[in-house]
C-alpha cells in the first residue's frame, strides 16, 4: 500500500526517517505536525526567539516532499498574512533559503540528497532567517556586518520588523492555521503578558530585539533610544493587540493602560 502523494517504498522509508529525526532532535521553540494520510506534507511553526525583533511571534511554514525527494529539496510555503517580516520570506509565501535551492549558496549551505534534512531547514529558518538583525539578510547587505553604517541601519530596520511581527501576531490570532488552533490559543494565553511587557519596554525607549525571554531589559537595551515614529506606530497597534490577547485568555490587566497611551512626544 502506498500513501497519497508518495514516490514509492523507498520514498516512504526516507520520510519516516525524517519523522524520526524530527521527533528526537527538534530544538526548543520549533513544533511540527505530520500527516499519516499525507506523508508528503508537513506543517511547522517557529516561535520567535528572545533577543530578536521576532520575539514571541509565531511563524508558520508548510513543506511538500515531492516524489523525487530527497534528490530534490522540499518545497516550502510561508504563511505571511500579507506581511514581509523578513527579506527571505515573501508575501506570496516564497521562502528564500540556500538549503531549499531558492537562494545562492555553496558547500553545505545547499541541499545535499545524502545528508540534508527537514530538521536542517527548520534550524536554518530559526537561526539564519528569524535572527536578531534581519537587516543583514537583505541582498548585498551582509558586507555591512560589523560596520558602523550597518549597525546604525539595523536599528530602524529592527523597529519596522517588530511592528510587522506584532501585526503578524494579530493575523495569526485571527486566522490560526488548521490543526494549530489550540497551539496558537495556548501560546498567546501563556505569552500574552510577556508580549505586552516587551511592548511597554519598547515604548519606554529600549532597543528593539534586546530583551530576555521574560521581556526584561539587558545591557544592550539602553545603548540608544527607540525612535519616536516607532513608538507612535506601536502605540497605535496596541489597543487591537490587547483586545485580541484578552479574547484568547491572556492576563493583560497589568498592561491595560498601554491601550490608552497618549501620543508619544519627543523629549
Amino acid at each position: 500500500m502506498f500513501w497519497q502523494g508518495t514516490g514509492g517504498r523507498k520514498w516512504v522509508k526516507k520520510v519516516q526517517q525524517e519523522w524520526s529525526i524530527l521527533e528526537k532532535n527538534l530544538p526548543d521553540y520549533i513544533y511540527v505536525r505530520v500527516f499519516e494520510d499525507r506523508m508528503d506534507l508537513l506543517r511547522a511553526v517557529i516561535v520567535g526567539a528572545s533577543g530578536t525583533p521576532y520575539q514571541d511571534g509565531l511563524f508558520f511554514f508548510d513543506f511538500y516532499l515531492p516524489p523525487e525527494y530527497p534528490q530534490v529539496p522540499p518545497s516550502a510555503y510561508y504563511h505571511s498574512g500579507g506581511l514581509r517580516v523578513n527579506p527571505n520570506l515573501y508575501v506570496d509565501g516564497k521562502v528564500c533559503l540556500s538549503l531549499l535551492n531558492t537562494w545562492t549558496g555553496r558547500g553545505n549551505e545547499v541541499w545535499d540528497p545524502s545528508s540534508s534534512s527537514i530538521l536542517q531547514v527548520l534550524v536554518s529558518l530559526q537561526g539564519l532567517v528569524l535572527n536578531e538583525k534581519p537587516y543583514f539578510n537583505e541582498a548585498g547587505y551582509e558586507k555591512q556586518v560589523g560596520t558602523v553604517e550597518g549597525e546604525k541601519n539595523a536599528v530602524p530596520y529592527n523597529e519596522n520588523t517588530y511592528l510587522l511581527s506584532v501585526k503578524s501576531m494579530l493575523y495569526i490570532l485571527r486566522r490560526p492555521p488548521l490543526h494549530f488552533e489550540d497551539f496558537v490559543k495556548s501560546h498567546f494565553r501563556k505569552r500574552g503578558h510577556y508580549i505586552l511587557k516587551a511592548c511597554e519596554a519598547y515604548l519606554q525607549g529600549n532597543v528593539v530585539g534586546t530583551l530576555t525571554d521574560d521581556a526584561c531589559t539587558t545591557n544592550r537595551s539602553t545603548e540608544h533610544s527607540s525612535s519616536v515614529g516607532f513608538k507612535l506606530a506601536l502605540a497605535k497597534i496596541l489597543p487591537r493587540l490587547i483586545t485580541a490577547l484578552k479574547e484568547h485568555g491572556a492576563d493583560c490587566d497589568q498592561y491595560e493602560h498601554l491601550g490608552k497611551t497618549d501620543p508619544v512626544r519627543e523629549s
